[in-house]
C-alpha cells in the first residue's frame, strides 16, 4: 500500500504517505461546493504532472552532471464543465542552470517521458513551456 486517505468531513480528505508520513490535505474547489482551503484532487493531478516533469529532468541532469537547482514550474489548471473533468493543464518551466542546446533538448524530451504524462488520459490538453535562462 501507497498511502491512505481519510475522508474527514465538510468535502475535505486527508491523504498520508505510508513510507514517510508525509500528510496532503484537499479540499473541494469554491467552484464544486467546497472551501477551496487546499488542493483540490484535480490540483493535485495538474500539480503531480509538473513535479514527475521536474523530477525526470532532475534525474536525466544529475546523470549529465547538469545543476538544475531552483527551476520553477507555474501550474494552471482549466476544468471542463460537462462533463466534469481536466480539460488542459498549462505548465511553464523556468529552467535555471543550462545554457547548451543540446542538453536542453535532452531534458525537455527526457521530461516529456515522465509516467504521469504518459499516464494522463489523452483527451487532457497538456501545454507545456520550457523558458531557460
Amino acid at each position: 500500500m501507497t498511502s491512505k486517505t481519510t475522508y474527514l468531513g465538510d468535502l475535505r480528505t486527508s491523504s498520508v504517505h505510508l513510507q514517510s508520513g508525509t500528510e496532503i490535505l484537499s479540499d473541494a474547489p469554491l467552484d464544486n461546493n467546497g472551501k477551496g482551503e487546499a488542493f483540490s484532487p484535480t490540483d493535485l493531478v495538474a500539480n503531480a504532472l509538473a513535479s514527475c516533469m521536474m523530477t525526470i529532468m532532475g534525474i536525466k541532469a544529475r546523470d549529465m552532471e547538469i545543476q538544475i537547482q531552483g527551476s520553477t514550474a507555474e501550474i494552471t489548471k482549466i476544468m471542463q464543465a460537462d462533463p466534469r473533468r481536466i480539460a488542459a493543464i498549462e505548465i511553464d518551466f523556468k529552467m535555471s542552470g543550462v545554457s547548451d542546446p543540446k542538453s536542453i533538448i535532452i531534458l525537455e524530451r527526457a521530461a516529456m517521458t515522465c509516467p504521469v504524462f504518459l499516464s494522463l488520459n489523452s483527451d487532457i490538453e497538456k501545454r507545456i513551456r520550457f523558458n531557460w535562462n
